[in-house]
């Protein structure tokens, strides 16, 4: 099945469908820095290209005929570190329901933030797919149920043509773990320390975590130790001389990128690939998911349902 990912960042989406046997054929991003790391890990082109275009998209895209659409629209106007308001990012939402509909692949997924399923764009977004036909498993993700150390939470819009509605949600629900993954479960000591920083965003958080339970989302900023850090009640250490953040690669570890994984660009924007990635665990969970529907659709639902 040919696949293409649009918005496709550095890669995570791309990088989790291939390791799950769905190979990218192309990818679009309008982000250079990114662009040049996703050139540097991947064989397929990626074009450099401003999708909110959506007719001049289309044009470009159809020359892969792809079979899935994957993508992560960019999600900052969604997001609970932003102002919450719907502005031009959000649109994108929307450029990435048109591309779909107008290419009609058999497949999409779109990833974004949590509060992207309640947002007005994403509504206009929905009308479109069931206006073409598909049928949609609208679910929230915990990655920490699905092959990564983390718990961050993601939204997935997932459509096939002809589907019912929730289609996906039998196999999904079979497939979680039974247990939330820790950072110690999946990289064992590499990280070299038992609890790390991690900057709140006000002091009325705790900032002191330990790999023996789910790190926090990853986000696109990575602060020192403050001077200025009171202590909270829930860190799992007391601030000491050895306490520090994670490094910049170990972030893109409990992304679950792999240690081969090429990063290029200025710390600043590396730390906002990293942290803008879908981690690569949790997208492959979703593209085995797809692929075990598509492989025998009506099986898998039967069978899964039962469980």
């Amino acid at each position: 099945m040919r696949v293409v990912d649009l918005f496709s960042g550095c890669g995570g989406l791309s990088l989790g469908f291939q390791d799950a046997g769905l190979p990218v054929t192309a990818a679009y991003d309008y982000w250079e820095a990114a662009v040049k790391t996703y050139e540097s890990n991947f064989s397929h082109p990626i074009h450099f290209f401003d999708l909110s275009k959506t007719s001049a998209a289309c044009d470009h895209i159809a020359q892969w005929n792809p079979d899935i659409i994957i993508g992560g629209p960019p999600c900052q106007d969604f997001s609970h570190a932003g102002k919450r308001t719907e502005g031009k990012q959000a649109n994108l939402t929307l450029s990435f329901a048109k591309i779909v509909c107008n290419l009609r692949p058999e497949t999409f997924v779109m990833e974004n933030v949590q509060r992207t399923k309640n947002s007005r764009n994403f509504g206009s977004a929905r009308r479109l797919f069931k206006k073409a036909g598909y049928g949609l498993t609208e679910v929230v993700l915990d990655a920490s149920f699905c092959g990564a150390p983390q718990k961050r939470k993601r939204f997935f819009c997932i459509g096939t043509l002809n589907a019912e509605d929730g289609f996906l949600e039998p196999l999904i629900n079979c497939n979680l773990a039974g247990k939330a993954m820790t950072p110690r479960e999946y990289l064992g000591d590499e990280l070299g320390v038992a609890n790390y920083y991690r900057h709140p965003r006000n002091y009325n958080r705790r900032a002191v975590f330990s790999i023996d339970e789910p790190a926090p989302t990853v986000r696109g900023v990575n602060r020192p130790v403050p001077k200025g850090y009171p202590g909270h009640p829930g860190d799992t250490a007391k601030l000491t001389r050895s306490l520090r953040p994670l490094t910049t690669l170990e972030r893109a570890r409990l992304q679950t990128f792999p240690k081969i994984f090429k990063w290029s660009g200025p710390k600043t924007e590396l730390e906002q690939m990293i942290g803008n990635a879908v981690p690569v665990k949790l997208a492959e969970f979703v593209a085995r998911t797809v692929l075990a529907y598509h492989s025998q659709p009506e099986a898998s639902v039967l069978e899964t349902a039962s469980v």
